[in-house]
């Protein structure tokens, strides 16, 4: 007893230690139909994707996109806005491809469209959401500017970053020269843009995120994903811009018979940030989940893991409840706060001022103890207000 026998007793000893075979590698841009998986979007219905798409997905760093809300805490106020970036990834994805089937088919010859700048613009569409911290935009924006005044980090660059992590860390088989050209297409309407490496073929940096004139794929998507799932109507039809694309010039141009499906893009996005973005109610349970985390964040070190793409993966949306349920005395204020806000005890919202673009410069050192002050007939805590 005890005797390991790696084969059965009718099994060829030999034959138990072949080794199973290997998956066929993928070719760089071409779509091999028996490789592709389907998901189906509330949206846009069937999505394919391709060999090379999926090997990002199976990957945690793109998973953990399923525990970040698309709008953070909207849903406290827009209890349908649940919906999150792994979606919203797909959807973009998907959109990419859409965008570039089309030019391939009316002006393809005439710019050497080629499988290759297909599948890098898909890539750029996919990943390029990756690098989001907890809670839509106020992690870069609101709490780690409190924790490094002055703070650059943006998730464009940790997206780059965090990709170059995922490609070392899971082996996936992409060359050098295409992972950098996504990376560029992901920056490339942020403030860490970088010279494109191409020589030719400019237009293709537009498609996922356009730094000229913000009509771009990735806004096609988020505006009808946050309207249906907010209840709001949308007149914009992004097919209409997909379906008229051309090159004119190196630059993605519409006919100008669409100037109002542009105007349509603009005014509804407009009307997301003053009605859902901007709501006053989501700004201050922002505003009070950014007080938990900065309580919170010398004992779990959160700010920390924006440093590392190698551990960003394991910051998401689930940290309220990992607060909000540990045992710790260190973290009674943090966890207090969060019980506010789920008993619906919200700052206040005091008063707005709109300040003239002349006289930014003077408002932007205001603290809200300063303006608390400023209140000489009213006595407001200074945890319990918003302006």
């Amino acid at each position: 007893m005890g005797e390991y026998c790696a084969a059965g007793p009718e099994e060829d000893p030999a034959m138990a230690l072949v080794p199973p075979l290997a998956s066929p590698k993928h070719a760089y841009g071409n779509f091999d139909r028996t490789s592709t998986k389907q998901v189906f979007d509330n949206l846009h219905g069937n999505i394919s994707l391709d060999q090379l798409a999926c090997e990002f997905v199976d990957t945690e760093e793109f998973q953990r996109l399923r525990d970040l809300k698309q709008l953070g805490l909207t849903y406290l106020v827009y209890p349908g806005a649940v919906h999150t970036r792994f979606e919203h990834s797909l959807g973009v994805y998907w959109l990419a491809g859409e965008a570039m089937n089309n030019l391939r088919m009316y002006q393809g010859n005439e710019l050497g469209i080629d499988r290759v700048d297909v599948q890098t613009v898909k890539l750029a569409g996919l990943l390029h959401d990756i690098g989001h911290g907890p809670f839509s935009h106020l992690f870069e924006h609101e709490f780690l500017p409190r924790v490094f005044p002055g703070s650059t980090w943006s998730h464009e660059n940790m997206s780059a970053l965090l990709l170059d992590s995922i490609v070392d860390k899971h082996e996936i088989d992409i060359e050098a020269d295409h992972l950098k050209i996504v990376k560029e297409m992901i920056l490339a309407s942020s403030k860490f843009a970088t010279t494109k490496s191409v020589k030719e073929k400019y237009f293709l940096y537009d498609i996922v995120a356009n730094g000229h004139n913000g009509i771009d794929v990735d806004k096609f998507d988020y505006i009808g994903r946050d309207c249906r799932a907010c209840g709001l109507g949308c007149n914009f039809q992004y097919w209409r811009l997909l379906q008229g694309m051309r090159v004119m010039g190196d630059e993605i141009c519409y006919p100008a018979k669409d100037y109002l499906s542009i105007h349509k893009l603009f005014t509804t996005r407009a009307d997301l940030h003053r009605t859902v973005y901007t709501h006053a109610k989501v700004k201050a349970v922002e505003l009070m989940l950014v007080d938990a985390m900065l309580e919170a964040n010398e004992y779990l070190g959160i700010a920390l893991h924006a440093q590392d793409p190698t551990d960003f993966w394991k910051l998401d949306d689930t940290i309220i409840k990992s607060i909000e349920t540990a045992p710790n005395s260190e973290l009674e204020k943090a966890k207090s706060i969060i019980q506010r806000i789920r008993r619906r005890e919200l700052y206040k919202f005091c008063n707005e001022y709109s300040v003239p673009k002349e006289n930014l410069e003077h408002f932007k050192d205001i603290t809200a103890q300063d303006i608390v002050c400023s209140q000489v007939h009213a006595y407001f805590d200074h945890l319990s207000w918003v302006l």
